[in-house]
């Protein structure tokens, strides 16, 4: 099946010329391009086209949960026939397995799986072994260790209608794609028998798959609902696919089985001749457990860090990603990196942290030096699996645009101008916002006297109802500068990472309906921040060099006013830096090209109207009288047992249905007050 787009939109703006450049570079094999694309100027959109004419399986990868859960909302919207995938980590709760020698604790692998998360993945990897029609959105979960595609995509069980077999062969065919028998639930990864009949419930579906049997010959295959019994489909022939992405061959154990013991020898005499007596036994007893419960029942709770020998890697050698399944499924597939200045970075940072919390594990005869390779991929690794790759951001670092100009060779179909943008070396710019909006204007102003100016310019806003954000250097500071101004009759509030509330969104939401006309915040520049009724934004400190007031964080921070009509940023600071200099000369150039457009197309800039969640809202007020219960009960200062049971059943509740709403902000607030709780 083709790619096809579904919307009632057409390309407007910037937008047919970005979408016919990166197709046409693509189709001319440039390995990286660069959309340079301004907030609220329809990027997601304009890879959706560019998708749709390309036709290939596609990757697209951004830097937190919470935003790849609204690219995955926009693209299933815009391709509703086709395989739109999530696959993020499926922890709502994750302790990674530790140990601490400074107070000799050792902290057990504990975790809380979002089965519906767990199912998306699972159907991600099928659809990619299925299918051609397929974009998965990815966080950069997507580099760590998944078992291999091929092992995965050997264990599956082919079955059709009049197929001469009988249900034992099933059944112990189920049992091997490492399904579980339940005869009174309908949960996924299990199945049942009734009779001749089985029931399966397949661990990437919420429906079963009903085969029943007669004489050894399959009469019937078809998909029903569990709730209801309805008939949903009746099928010819069918493939299911294992119930975990971690498989084992039983075949492969009289190989593997040595290698690993052979290996827990040396490990064993090695901490013997350096007198770690109990480290020894320690890992001695761990993995003949482990040896055996896999050679049991095919699998054993961490069964990933033995993944090296399953997948018949050497030492060393880098470990399977979702990546492989891409590279596994078709030869030519697309890559998109959102928000790349971010994203980038994270995928770089991964694989130090995860080593060193494995070397002490090592150390201590927690487990083999195997464990080393159930890793994330090095960048370098992840750089060799990728091909064609479009870095997504308003501010695209010099690491992206300076691989964009080295593939860009000489002769590319890239102009050097185009309307009123440009597209230099493969970096493709789209500045015209589809209603007209421009980039605001910018004032330097000097820091004496700043508060009483700053107040002066809040109140023409308030006057015309417009909102106002103030950025700061400081939690400190954003809270005294947020109460000087309660004080002075400003609705005020102040945001930063220590805020007691279960979501800051819900702080945003009351700054957009009008309870606050302001809010003090150190780090306003978070992409995907959506504020149409915010026309002023305050810089403070301008002048003070560092990631805050970097080039990028200030045009990300202006930005975040460039959806009114009257936007404005004001810096006060009594220098200016390369880093104000810069940024403020990339703002005004984008400003001129789009008030040129405007111009020229007899365009009216129109803020944008957008309704306002009333759901965290609305549950905060039904639900009043319970939060109050908990949060008093959280809040003393001794906890009797069954009242910490109590509280952390009910923060483990909300926390799996904010994950299950992709709500991953609220999630990992609650984990984290979960985690606190365990400690006390």
């Amino acid at each position: 099946m083709e790619f096809k787009l579904v919307s009632d939109f057409k390309p407007t703006g910037d937008q047919p010329q970005a979408i016919d450049l990166l197709s046409k570079n693509l189709l001319h094999s440039k390995k990286y391009q660069t959309l340079l694309g301004v907030t609220g100027s329809g990027k997601t959109f304009t890879m959706a086209n560019v998708i749709t004419n390309v036709q290939r399986p596609t990757l697209v990868i951004s830097h937190n949960k919470t935003l790849a859960a609204q690219l995955y909302q926009e693209f299933r919207d815009f391709f509703p026939n086709n395989a739109v995938s999530y696959f993020v980590s499926y922890y709502d709760y994750y302790q990674p397995e530790a140990y601490i020698p400074r107070t000799d604790t050792y902290i057990e692998k504990e975790a809380e799986i979002n089965e519906e998360i767990d199912k998306l993945r699972l159907m991600a990897t099928t659809n990619l072994l299925t299918r051609k029609d397929v974009i998965v959105v990815a966080s950069v979960s997507c580099i760590y260790n998944l078992g291999s595609p091929v092992e995965y995509g050997r264990f599956i069980l082919e079955l059709q209608k009049n197929q001469t077999i009988n249900s034992r062969t099933i059944l112990e065919r189920l049992t091997d794609l490492q399904y579980e028998r339940d005869e009174y639930g309908a949960k996924r990864g299990t199945f049942r028998v009734r009779g001749e009949s089985i029931d399966l419930f397949e661990s990437n579906s919420d429906f079963g798959l009903r085969i029943e049997i007669e004489n050894n010959t399959i009469k019937k295959l078809y998909i029903f609902n569990p709730l209801t019994g309805e008939i949903i489909k009746v099928l010819e022939k069918t493939v299911i696919y294992p119930a975990k992405h971690y498989m084992t061959d039983p075949k492969s154990y009289k190989d593997v089985f040595p290698q690993i013991r052979k290996d827990l020898k040396e490990r064993t005499d090695l901490l013997k001749s350096k007198g770690k007596i109990v480290e020894a036994a320690r890992l001695k007893q761990r993995v003949n457990f482990d040896l055996e419960m896999i050679q049991k029942i095919g699998y054993v709770n961490g069964i990933e860090n033995y993944s090296r020998y399953f997948d018949n890697r050497k030492p060393g050698d880098p470990p399977y990603s979702l990546l492989d399944y891409m590279n596994y499924a078709a030869k030519d597939w697309l890559l998109i990196i959102d928000e790349s200045h971010m994203t980038i970075p994270q995928i770089r940072g991964m694989y130090n942290g995860d080593r060193a919390r494995k070397e002490t594990l090592i150390d201590y005869g927690f487990r083999l030096p195997s464990a080393l390779d159930n890793r994330p991929l090095r960048f370098d690794e992840f750089m060799r699996r990728i091909h064609q790759t479009i870095f997504v951001s308003a501010t695209p670092d010099e690491y992206e645009l300076s691989l964009t100009r080295e593939s860009h060779l000489p002769g590319g179909v890239a102009p050097a101008a185009h309307l009123e943008g440009e597209s230099f070396d493969g970096v493709v710019e789209q500045l015209i916002r589809p209603t007209g909006l421009v980039d605001p204007k910018i004032s330097i102003r000097k820091t004496d006297g700043q508060i009483n100016d700053l107040i002066s310019e809040i109140q023409k806003r308030v006057e015309k109802k417009e909102r106002v954000l103030i950025t700061t250097l400081t939690k400190r500071m954003a809270e005294e500068l947020s109460n000087y101004l309660e004080e002075r009759g400003i609705k005020v509030s102040y945001l930063h990472s220590d805020i007691q509330t279960l979501d800051r969104q819900d702080v945003l939401d009351n700054l957009r309906q009008g309870e606050y006309d302001v809010i003090v915040g150190i780090n306003l520049l978070r992409e995907g921040l959506d504020l149409p009724e915010v026309s002023l934004v305050i810089i403070l400190d301008a002048d003070k060099e560092g990631f805050l007031r970097s080039r990028t964080s200030l045009i990300q921070t202006m930005g975040r006013a460039a959806r009114h009509s009257n936007s404005q940023v004001i810096m006060y600071a009594d220098t200016k830096t390369k880093s104000m200099d810069l940024a403020i000369k990339e703002v005004e150039r984008r400003r001129k090209i789009q008030l040129s457009y405007n111009k020229k197309h007899h365009i009216t800039p129109v803020s944008i109207k957008k309704e306002i969640r009333a759901r965290l809202v609305e549950e905060q007020k039904e639900e009043e009288k319970t939060v109050k219960f908990l949060t008093d009960l959280e809040n003393k200062e001794v906890i009797l047992p069954d009242e910490k049971e109590l509280l952390i059943k009910s923060l483990r509740a909300e926390m799996k249905q904010a994950a299950g709403e992709l709500d991953f902000e609220t999630a990992a607030i609650l984990r984290d007050r979960i985690k606190i709780l365990k400690e006390r």
